[in-house]
Formats: C-alpha cells, sequence, structure tokens
C-alpha cells in the first residue's frame, strides 16, 4: 500500500526490515540499546556485531528518543536506534508516539530521503497491534507538514496481520 501525504510517500510492507529500500532502517530499542530478540535481532545478524557495539557506545539514551549507527553490512546508510522501552521492557502510547516523532526528525536532520520503521512496542513491549498502527501512522501523517528531506516512509511490518493492521489504520487516517 503506498499512500501520497502532501509530498511524502508513506507504504505500508509486508516484510523483513533489513532488506527494506531505504536509506536507513529503525531498531525498537531499549534504552540501553543493547540488541536482542525481535526486530534488533534481525538486524544484528544482518549487519553484524559492529552494529550493536556502536550502538552500546551511544546508551544508554531517554526512554522517547533516538540516536543513529553505521548499518555494518546492511545496505543502509543508517540505523536509527528508537529507545522505545527502558529496562522493565513495556511501552505505551505516549512512548510510541514520542519515539517515533524522534526516529522521523533524526532521518529528515541526516539529511536522508527515505526511512523504514517497525511497529514498534508490539513485541516483547506486549503493545496492541492496532492501537501501535493507528499512533505511528498518525505520527507519520503529522511529519509529512514538516519534512524537508524524508520523502518516503516505509511501515515494514512483520507478518500479514500487522500489516493489515497498519493498512486500516492508514486508510482511516488519510481516508477520513
Amino acid at each position: 500500500m503506498n499512500r501520497e501525504i502532501g509530498s511524502l510517500v508513506l507504504e505500508v510492507i509486508e516484510g523483513d526490515i533489513t532488506r527494506a529500500d531505504t536509506d536507513a532502517i529503525v531498531n525498537a530499542a531499549n534504552k540501553h540499546l543493547w540488541m536482542g530478540a525481535g526486530v534488533a535481532g534481525a538486524i544484528k545478524r544482518a549487519g553484524g556485531p559492529e552494529v550493536e557495539r556502536e550502538a552500546v557506545a551511544k546508551g544508554p539514551i531517554p526512554v522517547g528518543t533516538a540516536v543513529e549507527t553505521t548499518a555494518g553490512n546492511l545496505p543502509h546508510q543508517y540505523v536509527i536506534h528508537g529507545a522505545i522501552m527502558g529496562q522493565d521492557l513495556q511501552t505505551d502510547a505516549s512512548l510510541i508516539a514520542q519515539t517515533t516523532k524522534s526516529c522521523l526528525d533524526l532521518a529528515d536532520s541526516l539529511g536522508l530521503g527515505s526511512v523504514a520503521l517497525p511497529a514498534f512496542g508490539t513485541g516483547v513491549g506486549g503493545f496492541g497491534l492496532d492501537d501501535c498502527a493507528t499512533i505511528m501512522v498518525r505520527e507519520v501523517v503529522d511529519f509529512a507538514t514538516r519534512a524537508k528531506s524524508v520523502r518516503r516512509v516505509a511501515l515494514v511490518l512483520y507478518g500479514q496481520a500487522a500489516c493489515l493492521a497498519f493498512q486500516r489504520a492508514a486508510s482511516a487516517a488519510l481516508d477520513g
């Protein structure tokens, strides 16, 4: 699913974020930036241990903020690590919104043209998929009004259920 929001294209894709055709990919991180399972594990396996070493050296960071690292063996310019949770591995709606905003703003400040984000907090964080989709799509729509360099945001989801939830959220947000 591709939708235009002003000069920005929002894509909702089912797939492997490490294979996204974007300038950067986003890791759903904890505040210490250790890379364990889920999206982080996939990025660490594909990018190599240097991605985690570089990330951990920049941590800890406040929950809701983001930092960038190189992408190791990945074909991207950067991995953006968005701290969606603390050591308690819990998140909430406000943290998902703030982390999404932080990651998009960081991609823009790096002068990137495209960025791929996963569903924040729906794995280890246990946050509901439909609520996450609504929050993240709303943040992308808000971001479209202030984006300077980013022209494409891909929401790359693991599994059909996640993809459908984000497609529904995008349709609801953009079709009124």
